[in-house]
């Protein structure tokens, strides 16, 4: 079956684009392509992700049904233990939550309140 849409933006909400922004390409690259005042776009690897301001922005809380997670990332990096210290430099908090710790993955949280993981990709492919 031909695919019926493709992929655009991945849009976060934030009460802080621009520094929302700063802490994902710190994290995963990319080139910050456009701001204005309440959006800012950060192009990584032909993927458009977007952090749209929401002055009342209400994290996520992972495990409350009042606030459920709704939606995450999944980063792969080569070494989980040489990349937390950084990630954790960037901004990010490791979730107390840590159902994936005897397998492969770790669940941090990004300034915003989204949820992430890295996942350490042992295996070699994505």
């Amino acid at each position: 079956m031909p695919a019926i849409a493709r992929l655009r933006t991945i849009a976060l909400d934030t009460p802080d684009p621009e520094g929302l922004a700063r802490f994902y390409q710190g994290l995963i690259g990319g080139e910050v392509t456009s701001t204005v005042d309440d959006w800012v776009d950060l192009r990584v690897d032909g993927v458009r992700l977007a952090f749209q301001l929401a002055p009342d922005h209400q994290p996520p809380d992972w495990g409350d049904p009042q606030r459920p997670q709704q939606f995450h990332i999944d980063l792969t990096v080569d070494d989980i233990e040489a990349a937390e210290p950084h990630v954790l430099a960037l901004g990010a908090t490791k979730h107390d939550r840590q159902p994936g710790a005897d397998e492969n993955w770790r669940v941090y949280v990004d300034p915003s309140g989204h949820p992430f993981c890295l996942v350490w990709d042992y295996s070699g492919a994505d």
